[in-house]
């Protein structure tokens, strides 16, 4: 049985050049229909190649992560809200998500604050130093997001369900450092399976190396959304 793309499912084109996100995009063919562009092509092109996407009707996931001061976000936003991309990530820090939010304007595009990064566990927010748990560090911001007025968060899925029962219906909880059971987790301390994810509260999860590294990454995806259909 053939099953079809789930659109919940970004796959993080994380990888060296273009060509080759081009090429992972053609061999995952209809099997993908969603896609994470990250800071690795975004100095090869990664805006236009995230135009290129949405005019063969692809999903598409900017995770650029703005981080700057409020005119300077504001305008990236707005640039950014003509590439006819979904999402694009911002740090979770207040005036940033407002200036993101602003710079939008009246298109479609949906901002979302990065609040905890899934590669960080309490010993690496010590060192940081932050004094607040990994969860609470989140929850802070997810109602920093609310208050901000934007679309969404990015969190692991760990967070998941406590995010869910805090915030409306509509509000996006998309969730990176997703694995399934004995994959490796390489450098993800906070991490999920993809129907664990769902089943937690998130509407959208991201994976990235455990697909586009895959001897077959077709036959990867396959396995991914099986697991999702059959709810783990």
């Amino acid at each position: 049985m053939t099953l079809s793309a789930d659109p919940r499912l970004y796959v993080a084109l994380d990888l060296p050049s273009i060509e080759a996100a081009r090429d992972m995009v053609k061999t995952l063919a209809d099997s993908v229909t969603s896609y994470k562009i990250g800071l690795q092509l975004l100095p090869l092109g990664g805006a236009e190649f995230g135009r290129e996407l949405t005019a063969q009707g692809k999903n598409v996931f900017l995770d650029f992560k703005l981080h700057d001061i409020d005119a300077t976000v504001e305008k990236a936003a707005r640039s950014i809200a003509g590439v006819g991309a979904d999402f694009l990530t911002v740090h979770a820090r207040p005036d940033v998500m407002r200036a993101a939010a602003k710079g939008k304007g009246d298109s479609d595009l949906k901002i979302l604050g990065v609040t905890v990064l899934t590669s960080l566990d309490q010993a690496a927010l010590n060192d940081i130093g932050y004094a607040m748990s990994p969860e609470a560090l989140v929850m802070r911001r997810v109602q920093q997001a609310l208050d901000a007025d934007i679309d969404g968060v990015v969190a692991s899925a760990k967070e998941a369900a406590k995010i869910r029962a805090a915030v409306p219906n509509d509000f996006i909880v998309l969730t990176p450092g997703i694995r399934m059971a004995g994959d490796d987790v390489g450098d993800q301390k906070r991490v999920a399976t993809p129907a664990r994810a769902f089943k937690d509260g998130a509407s959208h999860i991201v994976i990235g190396r455990p697909i586009t590294q895959a001897p077959d990454p077709k036959a990867a995806a396959a396995r991914i959304l099986a697991h999702i259909a059959s709810g783990g």
